[in-house]
């Protein structure tokens, strides 16, 4: 005896509110030389593995997938940036003179302070999800004069 004689076919009917899916199902049973009923059977069988209750190893392999890629896309992206910043900091060390005022401690605290502040913004933009707007500047005294007008 064949499966079929041993269980009945068990029967489904299915009402299309989309006519789009009821004429993609007929274009694909045409195409693939099947039933109406065929084609609805495999489209559902096709629908069903997909579903990550179905086959949970090819879920996680999709994931590991996805994982590698967008790991291999977060260090290219970050090469990109640093190599960006080195050429950003030769291009302006490279046009800006050293003078004897960089050596003072003062001058080098003050810097430090300004390097801490532009950090901190940037890491309270990243954690808002860049939706925090700049900070203005805290009212300082009038800056030193830095003009080479001003040496002679």
């Amino acid at each position: 005896m064949t499966k079929r004689d041993d269980q009945p076919t068990p029967r489904v009917q299915v009402y299309f509110e989309n006519p789009k899916v009821e004429v993609a199902l007929r274009r694909e049973a045409r195409a693939g030389k099947l039933t109406l009923s065929r084609a609805a059977e495999r489209a559902i069988a096709r629908g069903l593995q997909k579903r990550p209750a179905a086959d949970p190893e090819d879920r996680l392999l999709n994931l590991d997938r996805a994982l590698r890629d967008h790991m291999r896309a977060t260090a290219r992206d970050m090469s990109i940036v640093q190599e960006l910043l080195v050429e950003l900091a030769r291009a302006f060390f490279a046009r800006l003179p050293d003078t004897a005022a960089d050596q003072d401690p003062l001058l080098r605290a003050a810097v430090e302070a300004r390097i801490e502040r532009m950090l901190d913004a940037a890491a309270a933009r990243i954690v808002a999800g860049g939706t925090v707007p700049a900070e203005p500047a805290p009212a300082t005294p009038a800056p030193e004069v830095r003009t080479f007008q001003a040496a002679e």
